[in-house]
């Protein structure tokens, strides 16, 4: 189980590489160990609006959020499902997709993709991440001293993958695979580690993992896990389950206008605590490590 101790050693360390002109105080001012940029359910299609959600203009609101990202220079930025809404055929949804692709492609650092239950709904996994980055499922990678695990709920009870309409979308589980291999990576996890999901695994209701519990278990146990961001619910949202932070981010697709977009940046502090710096509706939220 990795300590605090040993978080603000290896912090620490990081930290003495930046000069010591930015070695700041441990208040707000102080210098994050990591930035990263976070976003989520932009729903993108070429059609007409449905109640709240106006699905062309989320070309308008990512191209702000990348302007954003790109000025403010976050590590890597992170796309938390339900990048692209559902199309009537695969072609169309593929050009959906290569459309998005070119906006987030203006990003100057890394990026990754967390598989949404939209992103699958007419497309294969493997479709999908042939016109990203996407790895297609799960993933895990390291920053700074910082494991990041992208976790994949989109199977059905059965373990079947989500594709071209065969699913509920309130049916969504980690399979009995992914969990033997979460539970591999948190083991490998050298440093503390941050969770990105689409759908949630702080509730049993509509929007959540069936399995959330048994996920929860795993995290639990590792003593490693920091926070879970998530997104799916389209709500501003928190708990704190087992000293563990759940933050669910507002949806990008949902209101008309930029004032109604919604992204953040997420700054780890080398205490452990994270500050999570919201623009427009997105919540701005602090959150202590216990």
């Amino acid at each position: 189980m990795i300590s605090r101790r040993v978080f603000l050693q290896h912090s620490t360390l990081c930290l003495a590489g930046l000069g010591a002109d930015r070695l700041l105080a441990a208040d707000a001012a102080a210098e994050p160990l990591l930035r990263v940029g976070l976003m989520t359910d932009l729903h993108y299609g070429d059609k007409e609006p449905t109640k709240t959600r106006f699905y062309r203009e989320a070309l308008t609101k990512l191209d702000e959020a990348v302007e954003a990202m790109n000025r403010d220079k976050p590590a890597l930025v992170v796309e938390l499902g339900d990048f692209i809404d559902q199309a009537d055929s695969v072609e169309r949804e593929i050009e959906w997709l290569k459309t998005m692709e070119s906006h987030f492609t203006k990003l100057f650092m890394p990026r990754h993709y967390v598989l949404g239950n939209h992103c699958v709904g007419t497309l294969t996994k493997q479709e999908f991440a042939a016109h990203t980055k996407a790895p297609g499922g799960h993933a895990v990678f390291e920053e700074n001293g910082v494991t990041f695990l992208i976790l994949d709920a989109c199977f059905r009870e059965d373990g079947t993958s989500y594709e071209r309409k065969n699913f509920n979308w309130q049916d969504s589980n980690l399979p009995k695979a992914e969990l033997a291999w979460l539970e591999s990576a948190l083991g490998k996890a050298s440093g503390p580690v941050i969770i990105f999901a689409h759908q949630r695994l702080d509730m049993d209701k509509a929007h959540a993992v069936r399995n959330a519990a048994q996920v929860r278990s795993l995290v639990e146990k590792s003593g490693k896990v920091l926070a879970v961001f998530q997104g799916h619910s389209h709500k501003n949202d928190y708990q704190q389950i087992a000293g563990i932070h759940y933050t669910t981010l507002v949806a990008m697709v949902e209101g008309s206008g930029v004032e109604n977009n919604g992204y953040s940046l997420l700054d780890i502090m080398a205490d452990g605590s994270l500050r999570l710096n919201g623009f427009r509706r997105q919540t701005n939220r602090t959150l202590n490590h216990a």
